[in-house]
């Protein structure tokens, strides 16, 4: 299987990132975070990216999510994490897959 990547928006509290989602680490799976800004107070990890868009502003994370998704030589590697429907329609026209987020977010809580 090829690398797994997973991007998501603000479906995560920072007290559940700065714990990490060990389980997907700890299979292999690159975990990326993104947000519209850069999160108050910093959000710090070794086992996960903390990622924002370059301009905040209204869905700016949606479009970096998308951006990254366009320069990835591997879209359909990546599956993106979110209950955004509109997202969800932008990510999969990019090749990727989409998970809604309870059920990560549980997974990430209860590790």
């Amino acid at each position: 299987m090829g690398r797994m990547r997973r991007e998501a928006t603000n479906a995560l509290s920072g007290q559940a990132l700065g714990q990490g989602p060990a389980g997907f680490v700890a299979g292999g799976e690159e975990v990326t975070v993104v947000f519209e800004h850069p999160p108050s107070p910093p959000i710090r990890s070794t086992v996960i990216e903390v990622a924002y868009a370059p301009r905040p502003r209204r869905d700016s994370a949606d479009d970096e999510i998308v951006r990254r998704l366009a320069d990835d030589s591997e879209p359909g590697a990546v599956r993106v994490v979110t209950s955004d429907l509109w997202l969800a329609d932008r990510v999969r026209a990019a090749g990727a897959t989409v998970e809604p987020a309870a059920p990560f977010r549980a997974l990430i809580e209860d590790a």
